[in-house]
């Protein structure tokens, strides 16, 4: 039997087969009893093989036969499973020679398509808004940071999002997980974002076990939820890696598989803080860094977990006609156990370890499996792709900034991608010596951006952290910067040029060698500027304080101009003027949905 921890518990054993695990033509009444009664037995067996080596559990998949995936092969529209990992560095998976055993996620990769030039963004809150929308950050108004629980903010309720799109045509939708994209209204829930149904945290972070956090001194609160509640009589104090993977076992179990599924299990690991079941650490007794050692115990976690999730696909029908596609949201922070070396910077910057991030795509419907892709691929390019892939269509009038690279990723063909526009922020201008000057009077360069068009990337502004930190960095019992590369900004300097292609690790700077390209990239950003909506970044509202939510992070806006609406019931009671009943509810329509000094979605 598998060990208990991480992993999520066995899966529980399937549906009934009547409805339909084991559907055929019509057979004998005695003939059809039997045939049930050996698809429980297999599919009984099956469940138990979970810790058992690869050799066992392809023969239990043999054993199983057409009886596990009888209809799953013909339908047209497959299943999309998206496992997004919080904060996982370039480096930390096994096949980019990382010291953590990720045996999964290797596995996995090896047998499907390694995405190789593979970008999403610097923090939690933009990656999530990209995948689910398709769009850049400035065309959504969040360039800036990311939604932050006292914010009376969230994706704006005028996206169409992907769930959305996969429901139009037949798809049931299921989020486990990590939200990170609003929620002081109820309209900015994930369930009304086009989820079926949601178990997961609103936050960005919290506690794995209590499931609590703490903006800042006196605002404390629960984040666990179950679709639009407190997710109290599910929470039975379980790590969140295992409470996740179980909640998707029991998804998968009671999902028809004759019927098309998008997953969006966006894990909490690896995101501080650092916290892992104790039996996990036993295989990382070597590595003295605290902060390495638990960093490491939870990625194994997460690593056993997805295998529980891989078998759990095949156990109910669904694996022959499912694409996974897993990603990590930004790159690793150094200061809480990450790696994206030979990469430079981290977590919160535009430089390569900021932005590249693992991922790959794994599927039986994949044309060339075990290859690695080296175009450029995107996370805006998951919504088209998805949607593409669902039978589904993207309205003319939309404009969207991802684009359909399946080929790319199954045939091996080149990507329609050729560039990116990682961010520009407007708010945040802290290179002191930037100027417009220094932009050539194209672009003030004390703005931070940064964009890649072909080989080139142009880095604008303060991108952040710059150094390189090798796996030597780790060898100290406290954090330590004595091994690390660092790099002093040079005086007056806020803009680089770097040929991506030929020096992906960022060392050498060609932005005075070659002012013509300087130029042409200036530009490139100031056209995508032209297409940017307003900066939605409000203060922090009082109102947000799970004090006064019964001690749970929640939605709290209300709109109080409806309470001065006049009733039309009481309107007739008090036998008021016709002309005066009129002039009220024109007063009453006319005023704004929304509060005063609060944006609306």
């Amino acid at each position: 039997m598998a060990p208990r921890g991480c992993a999520g518990h066995p899966p529980p054993p399937p549906p009934s087969p009547q409805a339909w695990v084991c559907p055929g033509k019509m057979l004998a009444m005695g003939a059809l009893a039997g045939f049930w009664v050996l698809c429980l037995l297999t599919y009984g067996y099956l469940s138990w093989g979970q810790g058992l080596e690869e050799e066992e559990e392809g023969a239990l998949l043999a054993q199983a036969g057409e009886r596990v995936e009888p209809s799953t092969t013909s339908a047209s529209q497959p299943h999309l499973i998206f496992i997004l990992a919080d904060d996982q560095g370039f480096r930390d998976v096994g096949y980019h020679g990382s010291e953590i055993k990720t045996p999964t996620l290797d596995k996995l990769a090896a047998e499907g398509v390694k995405l190789e030039n593979y970008y999403v963004q610097p923090i939690c809150t933009p990656s999530r808004s990209q995948f689910i929308t398709g769009k850049y950050q400035i065309h959504t108004g969040l360039q800036h940071s990311i939604i932050r629980p006292t914010q009376p903010n969230c994706l704006p309720l005028d996206n169409a999002t992907l769930p959305q799109k996969l429901k139009e045509v037949g798809y049931s939708t299921h989020m486990v997980g990590k939200w990170h994209l609003g929620f002081y209204r109820k309209e900015c829930m994930p369930t009304k974002r086009g989820f079926d149904t949601f178990f997961g945290s609103l936050l960005g972070s919290g506690d794995y076990y209590t499931h609590y956090k703490c903006d800042s001194p006196g605002m404390c609160g629960y984040d666990l939820y179950e679709n639009d509640n407190a997710a109290w009589d599910s929470d039975n104090g379980i790590y969140s890696t295992q409470m996740y993977t179980q909640r998707v076992q029991q998804i998968l179990a009671s999902h028809n598989p004759t019927k098309p599924l998008f997953l969006y299990l966006a894990y909490q690991a690896v995101h501080s803080p650092l916290q892992a079941p104790g039996r996990y650490f036993e295989h990382y007794r070597s590595i003295i860094n605290i902060n390495r050692r638990r960093y490491a115990a939870m990625l194994s976690c997460l690593d056993e977990a997805i295998n529980n999730v891989t078998l759990a696909l095949k156990t109910y029908g669904f694996y022959n006609n499912s694409i996974i596609i897993y990603s990590s949201d930004n790159g690793g922070q150094p200061t809480a156990g990450g790696s994206n070396w030979p990469l430079r910077g981290s977590k919160g910057t535009y430089w390569e370890g900021g932005i590249r991030a693992v991922g790959f795509v794994h599927s039986p419907l994949l044309k060339n499996k075990g290859t690695v892709c080296k175009e450029l691929v995107h996370i805006t390019d998951w919504y088209p792709t998805l949607i593409s892939l669902a039978e589904g269509q993207i309205d003319e009038d939309i404009q969207i900034d991802g684009y359909d690279i399946w080929e790319t990723i199954s045939e091996g063909l080149r990507s329609p991608r050729v560039d990116i526009l990682h961010n520009i922020d407007p708010i945040y201008t802290k290179a002191k010596n930037g100027s417009w000057a220094a932009g050539y009077g194209i672009w003030n360069t004390a703005i931070q951006s940064a964009i890649r068009v072909q080989h080139w990337k142009l880095l604008t502004g303060n991108p952040g952290y710059s150094d390189w930190v090798p796996p030597q960095s780790f060898s100290n019992l406290g954090p330590n910067r004595w091994h690390n590369e660092r790099i002093t900004l040079s005086t007056g300097k806020s803009i680089w040029l770097f040929n991506i292609t030929a020096d992906p690790y960022e060392r050498v700077d060609l932005s005075n060698r070659y002012p013509g390209i300087v130029k042409k990239l200036l530009r490139r950003l100031s056209q995508f500027n032209k297409t940017a909506v307003p900066v939605r970044y409000p203060p922090k509202d009082p109102r947000s304080n799970p004090r006064l939510n019964g001690g749970v992070w929640g939605p709290w806006y209300k709109e109080e101009t409806k309470k001065n609406k006049p009733s039309k019931n009481q309107a007739k009671k008090k036998q008021k003027k016709s002309k005066i009943k009129k002039k009220k509810q024109q007063k009453a329509g006319s005023g704004s949905a929304c509060h005063s000094g609060v944006p609306c979605g």
